[in-house]
């Protein structure tokens, strides 16, 4: 199963295309350009694992931000709070793969499961407190305002009522964490 962390953490890094082709400069007893180079990959993987973004401990007394989005294959979310700097820092990552019958829903319907399922992952850290809820499905920005003719979305929003948030709509690119995690779930 691919992993989207790692796609994150490894991109970019030559020589580090396959895990394993990666060894600690240890392993390295004779010079030659193939081993050089993966031991670089290797110091890199170890610097980019051990630096932002890596996940934090939640602050309670802080607003958090949820992201999440929706594929056809599954959904993901992205639990983040701000730093003293205002960037983003991931608390927790989820997702998981869509039913045979979700999968059939239509674009604002997934979006909205998307949403609905990832307040009720991280409800430990956001009931009882105001958040921000990021989505890049511009409909979903009036959940909370309009008049439903669809069943599911009225419902969806029904569960959604005992939480206090600020529904947000942001760019697709600005929206990558739980975009990458909706298009690679993992299995329930």
């Amino acid at each position: 199963m691919k992993n989207p962390l790692y796609d994150v953490i490894v991109r970019n890094i030559p020589g580090a295309t396959n895990p394993t082709s990666v060894q600690p400069a240890s392993a390295v007893q004779t010079r030659s350009p193939v081993k050089e180079t993966r031991a670089k990959a290797f110091q890199e993987l170890e610097k980019r694992i051990s630096s932002p973004p890596i996940l934090r401990l939640p602050d309670v007394s802080q607003p958090f931000i949820l992201q999440t989005d929706a594929s056809h294959l599954g959904v993901g979310a992205v639990l983040f709070q701000e730093d003293t700097a205002g960037e983003k820092r991931p608390i927790a990552f989820a997702s998981r793969k869509l039913l045979p019958r979700e999968s059939r829903y239509s674009t604002i319907e997934r979006e909205c499961l998307a949403i609905t399922w990832g307040v009720k992952k991280f409800q430990e850290y956001l009931y009882g407190t105001e958040f921000v809820l990021e989505t890049d499905h511009q409909p979903l920005q009036y959940l909370r305002q309009a008049k439903f003719q669809n069943e599911r979305l009225m419902r969806r929003a029904l569960a959604l009522q005992p939480y206090r948030f600020l529904l947000r709509a942001i760019r697709g690119r600005d929206n990558v964490g739980a975009d990458c995690l909706s298009r690679n779930p993992l299995e329930d």
